[in-house]
């Protein structure tokens, strides 16, 4: 529909359209706007969409209208200052919204832009295609209206009060219909809320949107800023603007309060030793920092987590900026962590990108919807480092917001951070570090002229972890910690605890030598001393039988002597011989 067929439409009352609700809010569906304004835009009401060219002024207005249709059932009327119709729709077929089909019973364009060959005679107002669109809006019952790139229109009016009278009874219109109206116009100055012609639609609108799009760097930006929002409490902090392949997305914290649920469910590393020193492992839904010098072995850490999950059966998201998924595969896959089974299987899903091909909110929201999308349970960012040479701004709040994101829905999150090797610092370089619940530090220790690489815990919240050293070892077996080696009073790693090891292990052979020697040369003399105890023992048996035979001996010789005396005094018929010889003897004095 033309703007001349719209002009022609009879000049009926707007009222009938429907009943204002000043106090409700209207969900846009765009991610992160209705969480900002608590609710959407004030229903019934005028909001203006002010920015800069390329911010997203456009398709912030249309996606509102296809989220309606699509999401609420509710139509909505697209009316175009600035582009045709069909250019419109062919642009968004991209995000995948399916707009002839919505065309058809839940969304009309009108294409309201005024032809080159166009002669204006007379007065210009608004009034007949304003009538117009009352009697669209009644047809289809429409709830939503915008009306894109109005600065366009009254560019014909080279009259400012002429412009402001338009506004006016355009704001008034929408005012009397309950429709909620969008208008979208440009600003030409570096700051959005300068409006030199039509500032004054600031006041009238009851919500103002600035849309902002600015340079970090090389790497071009968008943000969102609500400046007004009258009968509600919205947010009005700067926020990233994200345009993704879904379409718009405003990055906001999902919810203001921190109450989300802290599981005590344990989750292996992957590596057994490391889970010993962890009493058990992470907790699920718990952030870890794996942070250290490049090659001090993040990315293996990372993988053993990883493939740690899917042994588990858990949807696994492994995104990396620095390396493609072939390659992280091929080399985890030398030190015994081998992923290939579980990414054909489609538990595993790997993303790889360049980290400056987009700003690092795009790059979040990018992962965050395949998160969602892949149901995903463990997911590992190798590096999140990386992503802070795609952002400007508040890095400590990106990474905030992800992480409570994360923990929102349960997922465990690990992932990586490039710090130097001098084993010093006690922060990262994106401060993501004093909000992880588990931080790992992994560095060098340079002894006797050899590299090693070492593990410690900088922090585990809830969990009485280990505050050893450990040596990380790599190999086809996978990755080790091997117990702690001190000597002398210092921790010893490598080739020189190797060494060490040697020495003790000659020392002390030399020394279980020794003992042997020792040990036979005293079972020698046991030996000989027994056989000596045994020759004595023969000889005492003996000398024992000898004194037994002399004794039986001089028994029976004294036995024979009495009783050949005794037979003797027989025969001489003498006196028998006393038993005791004192009773015969004479007493003194006396004689016989």
């Amino acid at each position: 529909m033309t703007w001349g067929h719209a002009m022609t439409k009879a000049n009926h009352s707007v009222r009938e359209i429907g009943q204002r609700t000043d106090d409700s809010r209207l969900p846009t569906g765009i991610t992160g706007f209705d969480t900002l304004t608590r609710g959407g835009l004030p229903a019934g009401r005028t909001t203006l969409v002010v920015g800069g060219a390329g911010c997203g002024k456009t398709l912030f207005a249309l996606q509102t209208l296809v989220e309606g249709a699509r999401r609420w059932s509710e139509p909505g009327i697209f009316v175009a200052f600035e582009q045709r119709p069909q250019d419109i729709v062919a642009d968004a077929a991209s995000f995948g919204w399916d707009l002839p089909r919505l065309q058809r019973s839940k969304l009309f364009f009108l294409d309201a832009q005024l032809a080159t060959t166009t002669v204006q005679a007379g007065a210009f107002d608004l009034a007949g295609l304003l009538a117009g669109l009352a009697h669209k809006a009644r047809e289809m019952g429409a709830r939503r209206i915008v009306f894109d790139g109005i600065d366009m229109l009254l560019t014909q009016l080279e009259d400012p009060a002429a412009e402001r009278r338009e506004l006016y009874r355009l704001h008034q219109w929408l005012q009397d219909s309950g429709l909620t109206g969008i208008l979208t116009a440009k600003s030409e100055d570096s700051d959005p809320t300068l409006l030199h012609r039509y500032g004054f639609l600031q006041f009238l609108a009851d919500c103002v949107v600035l849309l902002d799009h600015r340079l970090a760097g090389t790497v071009a930006t968008r943000h969102l800023r609500i400046v007004k929002y009258r009968g509600g409490n919205a947010s009005c902090n700067d926020v990233p603007l994200v345009l993704s392949a879904r379409g718009v997305a405003v990055v906001s914290y999902d919810r203001e309060t921190l109450d989300y649920e802290a599981s005590s469910q344990r989750l292996t590393t992957g590596v057994a030793q490391l889970d010993t020193m962890l009493s058990g492992g992470f907790f699920r839904g718990s952030c870890v920092l794996v942070s250290g010098a490049p090659g001090t072995a993040k990315s293996t850490l990372a993988g053993a987590f990883a493939e740690a999950a899917c042994r588990r059966g858990e949807p696994t998201l492994y995104v990396s900026f620095d390396q493609g998924s072939a390659e992280i595969t091929r080399n985890l896959a030398s030190v015994g962590i081998r992923l290939s089974a579980y990414l054909r299987s489609g538990r595993l899903r790997m993303h790889s990108v360049h980290a400056r091909s987009r700003a690092c909110e795009a790059h979040l929201s990018e992962l965050r919807a395949l998160a969602e999308e892949h149901g995903t349970r463990c997911l590992v960012i190798d590096p999140l480092s990386a992503l802070n040479a795609a952002g400007e701004g508040d890095p400590r709040g990106r990474f905030e917001r992800l992480i409570l994101w994360a923990k929102e829905r349960g997922i465990t999150l690990l992932g990586t951070t490039l710090l130097s090797d001098d084993g010093r610092e006690e922060s990262t370089p994106i401060d993501v570090s004093t909000i992880a619940d588990t931080w790992l530090h992994l560095t060098y220790s340079i002894q006797g002229g050899e590299r090693s690489r070492s593990l410690s815990i900088v922090k585990a919240r809830g969990i009485g972890h280990s505050n050893q050293v450990r040596e990380l070892s790599l190999s086809r077996d996978g990755p080790t910690l091997t117990e702690v080696y001190v000597a002398g009073g210092a921790v010893l790693m490598g080739t020189m605890r190797w060494e060490r090891e040697q020495q003790e292990s000659a020392s002390r052979a030399r020394e279980r030598r020794q003992a042997e020697d020792h040990q036979r040369h005293a079972e020698a003399s046991v030996a000989e001393l027994r056989s000596r105890i045994d020759v004595l023992k023969v000889e005492l048996d003996t000398k024992v039988e000898e004194l037994k035979r002399i004794r039986h001996q001089q028994s029976s010789d004294s036995d024979t002597r009495a009783a050949t005396s005794s037979g003797l005094r027989r025969l001489r018929r003498a006196d028998p011989v006393p038993s005791h010889p004192t009773a015969a003897r004479p007493r003194p004095g006396k004689r016989p």
